[in-house]
């Protein structure tokens, strides 16, 4: 493996960095790969142009946020190239208040550390997005929900939460689906989930089970697809079990402690996090992952996009889950889960009209491009 680097990027890396401290901090960044690349400039817009690529192999993005000792590279995002010269979005200095980019790129779908047969690994390319820092927190679902029951919106549930800053509980699938709709309206964006298959009618009121072509993937908030947010709790790093690491503990996340149970649960103790009496910590109280994403891992589930169903054979770009299946799928693990439903490659479904008692709620992704 040989890496080359212009000093130059190493300068516009720092200044990126500056402008997402509130999301990641300081950054610097590098690519290795199979042969020596040269970066030719480093945009704005987050955007970096590099060149001397071997087409059809992958190069890694690496990170570190200091250049101290200079050891601790790791993984960022993987770029599938097929042309020497390649541009790509990698950082955002302005994303929407409140997200953090996900870079395009290619990762390993599900794992085979743990013996979970619903999540045998696949290859997906899944392209940029944004996605909510934070889960939906109780405030910000009342503050849109407000909106949305003055202009037209109809839900089933009006919600719950322990406090303003922590997440919103008892919500289904639909209200979610119709909340991340009445988002966008009130934001002046357009609207990605439809009634329809000729995408006419905004999607605002009952029970629709709302099919791929119904769907704007390019126009406002919606709820990732269970490829969008694997990617995405991941954090750019490469065959680990939770968005940090391979081992648990109460440091990391809000969950049930077993170390009994799990070698991988290294907790010194058993049961609830005490700190949280059995129930949800606020958002963004643990620390975040590589993409500057709070709760990945426990506090409550998140409700996705895709029918539940097996991942498909061989390469995938931007899967969107199969047309039907026993239940809309939900990832994360929660306070009241022990540490096996807090891997990142777990995967749950359940009917979409369920409310998941008071571990279930949701955050919103956002396609790149949206003013």
């Amino acid at each position: 493996m040989t890496i080359k680097l212009r000093p130059l990027f190493f300068v516009l890396a720092l200044i990126a960095g500056v402008h997402q401290a509130a999301a990641q901090g300081t950054r610097f960044f590098r690519i290795s790969g199979p042969a020596a690349t040269t970066i030719a400039a480093f945009l704005p817009d987050g955007t970096m142009v590099w060149s001397n690529a071997l087409p059809g192999t992958n190069y890694t993005v690496q990170t570190v946020t200091s250049l101290c000792g200079g050891t601790n590279w790791v993984d960022y995002v993987q770029l599938p190239v097929t042309t020497g010269v390649n541009t790509n979005l990698i950082f955002a200095f302005t994303p929407p208040a409140g997200m953090a980019l996900i870079p395009a790129g290619v990762f390993t779908m599900g794992d085979t550390l743990d013996g979970d047969t619903s999540a045998m690994p696949t290859k997906a390319t899944v392209s940029a997005f944004y996605m909510d820092v934070n889960l939906v927190s109780y405030s910000q679902w009342q503050t849109v929900y407000a909106y949305a029951t003055s202009h037209g919106y109809g839900f089933d549930n009006a919600g719950s939460g322990k406090a303003a800053n922590y997440p919103v509980l008892t919500v289904d699938w639909y209200d979610c689906v119709k909340w991340c709709n009445a988002r966008s309206e009130m934001e002046g964006r357009t609207a990605a989930y439809y009634t329809d298959a000729a995408q006419a009618a905004v999607y605002r009121t009952g029970h629709v089970d709302v099919q791929k072509g119904w769907v704007r993937w390019n126009a406002g908030y919606r709820l990732p697809t269970e490829a969008e947010w694997e990617k995405a709790a991941r954090g750019g790093l490469t065959g680990d079990r939770f968005p940090w690491g391979n081992t648990i503990d109460w440091s990391h996340a809000n969950y049930i402690a077993d170390p009994a149970l799990y070698l991988y649960d290294i907790n010194p103790d058993t049961g609830y996090d005490p700190t949280f009496s059995e129930g949800a910590s606020p958002v963004g109280y643990f620390a975040p992952n590589g993409y500057g994403l709070h709760d990945m891992a426990g506090n409550v589930w998140e409700w996705c996009w895709d029918w539940y169903g097996s991942y498909p054979a061989g390469s995938v770009t931007d899967p969107q889950g199969p047309g039907s299946g026993p239940g809309r799928v939900y990832r994360g693990g929660s306070w009241a889960d022990l540490a096996w439903s807090c891997r990142v490659a777990k995967r749950n479904c359940d009917n979409p009209p369920t409310l998941g008692s008071s571990g279930l709620g949701f955050r919103s992704v956002l396609p790149p491009g949206q003013p």
